[in-house]
């Protein structure tokens, strides 16, 4: 069935929904990633059946023609055999930002026609070597659009693209990690203030202000994520002239529930997110977010969430020296009512139903 259906349209079926999570790269630690993998948890539970398809990481089809780093794309017959029998794709972020034109392309092709949400994490206009781009992203009639803000669906708009806005959120909240595993990994002691910072090391994260963060609460700085779009270089100079200790990287063993549990406060100093899963994952784990005023994160904030700033120390200083459990708390039960599993079955079955589709109940 090709065509848009309208969002009240729903078409009932015996046989479970089959949908298709196709992305660059699935299985790692960016936030594309993490949040795939959240849709595809959340549509297993819903009683979908869900098959990845990528260039580069983990997925059910690896079809390296996919790879954002790729010299030679996927040829859209392979890209068409990978998703036979599928009745939706679920794009991640390869139609949003132009990191291999060509790709995008065969992938855009091999969807006219066909059932497809293009979730679009990242678009280029938000990254200065992209902004010049004009035709982003592409479009048709079979498909929609689904931006992970309310800012970002306003910017696709501006551009003659309908777009909805559909918030990231859990299909099962993250256990509780282990503090004294995670600080006897990383040699830290029970006396020492450890502030943690989960994300790749590019450009826009913003490592330096997490350094002096660091610095100013007399605390050890722990980067958790690789350095990529060159950064290498400069990450490493970064690095050497903090003046506070460094830990890099997620020793073996532990999980990103444990470094939260081991930290004692969390910071996302980035000067640009598209969402930025530590906003929610930071209150899901009980810890204290100094963060940069990024348009996403004040777009999140107004849903009640107390943050502290990145560029002055004081607020976080004084929330060590008399902490606030309320807070925390209250952090916590905002995280679980608008990013929990209910909210996410609930996004997740309207984009179904906006595509004529509806799984049956998950036995």
């Amino acid at each position: 069935m090709s065509g848009k259906q309208g969002p009240g349209t729903v078409y009932h079926s015996q046989a479970a929904v089959t949908v298709a999570i196709l992305s660059f790269r699935l299985g790692v630690a960016d936030g594309v990633s993490v949040a795939a993998a959240q849709w595809a948890a959340g549509l297993r539970r819903m009683g979908c059946r869900v098959r990845t398809v990528a260039g580069a990481g983990t997925a059910d089809h690896l079809l390296p023609g996919l790879a954002f780093d790729v010299r030679r794309p996927a040829r859209c017959r392979d890209i068409e055999a990978a998703l036979r029998g599928v009745d939706l794709v679920v794009v991640e972020n390869v139609c949003s930002l132009p990191m291999n034109p060509p790709v995008t392309e065969a992938v855009a092709q091999a969807l006219r026609g066909r059932r497809a949400v293009l979730r679009h994490h990242d678009l280029p206009w938000e990254r200065e070597r992209y902004a010049h781009l004009r035709g982003w992203p592409p479009d048709n009639a079979s498909w929609q659009h689904v931006a992970i803000s309310q800012h970002s669906a306003a910017e696709l708009a501006r551009r003659g693209i309908d777009a909805t806005a559909v918030y990231h959120g859990y299909a099962r909240l993250p256990r509780r990690g282990d503090r004294a595993a995670g600080r006897a990994a990383l040699g830290v002691t029970p006396r020492q203030r450890l502030l943690l910072q989960p994300t790749r090391a590019i450009p826009r994260k913003n490592v330096a202000a997490g350094i002096a963060l660091s610095q100013a609460l007399d605390a050890i700085y722990w980067l958790t994520g690789i350095a990529e779009e060159g950064y290498g270089p400069q990450l490493a100079d970064l690095l050497a002239d903090a003046r506070c200790p460094i830990r890099r990287g997620l020793p073996d063993g532990l999980r990103m529930a444990d470094a939260y549990a081991a930290a004692d406060a969390v910071v996302l100093p980035s000067t640009w997110e598209g969402f930025g899963l530590p906003l929610i994952e930071s209150a899901l784990a009980g810890r204290p977010l100094a963060v940069s005023d990024y348009p996403v994160a004040q777009e999140v904030a107004r849903l009640g969430f107390t943050w502290f700033p990145v560029d002055d120390p004081a607020p976080l200083a004084a929330w060590f020296a008399d902490p606030d459990p309320a807070l925390l708390a209250r952090n916590r039960a905002l995280a679980q009512q608008h990013f929990g599993p209910e909210a996410l079955t609930g996004r997740l079955a309207d984009t179904l139903a906006r595509a004529g589709l509806k799984c049956p109940p998950a036995r």
